[in-house]
């Protein structure tokens, strides 16, 4: 019998390197102290020698260090190091045990393989990637990530009739809540969607208690701005902001601050005070949801999200983005107008 908390893993589709925090460390005493050497290199946001200090240690662990692997996996990733993300991805199938974790770790190698197609543009990683979710779901049907996953990769290899089918099977799988299932319910009636730069999709509660999805906001442009109360320079790119909101208001452009304040009532009551009128959540920190699935390590950050929901553009900084905002609004208003005209 499976264990439970492993069965909810494959079922609400949790990223197994982020659901596997408990993981064996070396046991080898050399190994030790290069993984204590990583963990120190971390604390200096020294990534590359943390790196090559979690590779040190896995090998002189035999390969079997668990927690190594998945740092070497997370930080190979971060830095394009794919031979040893992969490497340390081989290991995790290699040392998995079971039915449960045998999927899992075959999944969390055709994600390494997907973010190594999407960054090198090549089809190999993709085809080697739905090898693995194929592998997944061999070990564990009834695992929803791993089939929307491998609907991605099929769709970057132009299979857009298989991708199609397995959007069609996430979407009876998914819960109606779950961001991905709307996802998926748009790569089923434009599967090639699923090759473009999609921006990643996400649910958030507003200030206001208002819960909206990205894909809530189709066919609308949307300006996703990262900050905090405690950032100088977001302070100073507020007023810039503000023109923004106040330039293109009543036109299809949302506009949605995300705080990464800790303390929220000064968040709340900054927000009231400077007439932040538009959309307004708060993610906590860099290692809050929404700044990890969009990448974010430095504040002001945005991102511009056209009608489709697809990440057009991306600035760390204050940045002159009204020409481009009146380009992606000017296609969404023909949008609009093309569907209100339709027959």
């Amino acid at each position: 019998m499976r264990p439970l908390g492993m069965l909810l893993i494959l079922t609400l589709g949790v990223t197994p390197l982020l659901a596997q925090e408990e993981m064996a460390g070396p046991t080898d005493e050399k190994g030790q102290k290069s993984y204590k050497q990583g963990v120190n290199y971390l604390n200096q946001h020294m990534i590359p020698a943390a790196l090559e200090s979690f590779k040190k240690a896995d090998k002189q662990d035999g390969g079997h260090c668990q927690a190594c692997q998945k740092r070497v996996i997370k930080y190979g990733i971060e830095l394009g190091d794919w031979k040893a993300a992969e490497t340390a991805a081989e290991e995790m199938v290699e040392g998995a045990q079971g039915a449960t974790s045998l999927a899992l770790a075959h999944y969390q190698f055709g994600i390494v393989l997907m973010d190594e197609g999407l960054t090198r543009h090549k089809d190999e990683p993709f085809q080697r990637a739905h090898d693995e979710m194929t592998k997944a779901l061999a070990a564990a049907e009834n695992f929803p990530m791993a089939i929307y996953k491998d609907g991605l990769a099929l769709a970057h290899l132009n299979q857009d009739a298989a991708a199609k089918a397995q959007f069609e099977r996430f979407v009876q799988m998914a819960s109606a809540g779950d961001p991905n299932r709307q996802r998926a319910l748009l790569f089923v009636s434009q599967p090639e969607m699923a090759r473009a730069r999609m921006a990643p999709p996400f649910t958030v509660t507003t200030l206001a208690g208002q819960r909206i999805s990205l894909d809530d906001l189709k066919g609308k442009v949307v300006l996703i701005d990262f900050w905090a109360t405690w950032c100088g320079p977001c302070r100073e790119a507020l007023p810039h902001m503000r023109e923004i909101a106040r330039k293109f208001q009543g036109q299809p452009l949302v506009i949605l601050s995300v705080s990464l304040d800790s303390d929220e009532n000064k968040w709340k009551e900054f927000v009231a005070k400077n007439g932040m009128t538009w959309l307004n959540c708060r993610d906590g920190g860099f290692d809050g949801p929404l700044a990890k699935i969009f990448d974010v390590h430095a504040i002001p950050h945005t991102f511009t999200i056209d009608a489709d929901g697809v990440l057009q553009d991306e600035h760390v900084g204050d940045a002159e983005i009204e020409g481009k905002l009146k380009k992606q609004i000017a296609r969404a208003q023909q949008m609009q107008a093309a569907v209100e005209t339709a027959p």
